[in-house]
């Protein structure tokens, strides 16, 4: 249950003209489920993600409710990607070993911005995956672990940096330098070019040749 329940009775007020993430539809369907005779653990996920509509940080939801940050971050992130509905779709407990749902969900996240989750950062590393599956399902596994499970997939949390390298790799490899370059010459062009060359030879050994003063 949340330790600040005195914190909390605007959450009823919820209005759509001032809502950041949620549709009136939503906020209708998860006021209600607040009303209802709840597990402590659904209802925080419904208060943090109402909270977050109102505009309230992760920072600001776990000090308001008590709960852990990761667990404000993760579902503030739900309701911003409009996924409020989801209220109950992951389950409570802490499985000890991973299992097919765990790696199907790690799947997903490798294939999506960390950034739908409410993170701050563009790409995802093997310790911040371990972190937000951990709150999501409460199955905790180190991150050589994770990468680990990613190589056994064909996955890696460096894919995209991987793919614009190569590309920027591939653009490099199609530049031309000027001193490539070799311009054609016609004959008159060529003609010119020996006339200078030679000019060049017949002052040089000019000179060479010691001077009727010396």
């Amino acid at each position: 249950m949340s330790q600040n329940t005195n914190q909390l009775p605007d959450l009823e007020k919820s209005n759509i003209n001032t809502s950041k993430f949620l549709t009136h539809f939503q906020q209708k369907v998860l006021l209600k489920k607040l009303q209802a005779n709840l597990k402590p653990e659904y209802r925080r996920r419904i208060e943090i993600m109402l909270l977050a509509d109102q505009g309230k940080s992760p920072t600001q939801i776990c000090k308001i409710l008590g709960c852990s940050y990761h667990m404000a971050r993760y579902w503030f992130g739900i309701a911003k990607a409009g996924l409020a509905h989801q209220w109950q779709d992951q389950p409570i407990g802490r499985p000890k070993s991973v299992n097919d749902q765990y790696l199907e969900r790690l799947k997903e996240l490798v294939s999506r911005s960390p950034r739908e989750f409410g993170y701050p950062f563009q790409s995802w590393t093997a310790q911040w995956l371990s972190k937000h599956l951990a709150s999501e399902l409460g199955i905790e596994i180190t991150e050589r672990h994770i990468s680990r499970l990613l190589k056994q997939m064909g996955l890696s949390t460096q894919q995209k940096d991987n793919k614009i390298k190569q590309e920027i790799d591939d653009i490099q490899n199609f530049e031309i330098t000027i001193g490539d370059l070799q311009l054609p010459c016609n004959p008159s062009c060529q003609w010119a070019l020996d006339f200078i060359d030679i000019n060049d030879q017949k002052r040089q050994k000019e000179c060479l040749l010691p001077s009727a003063n010396d």
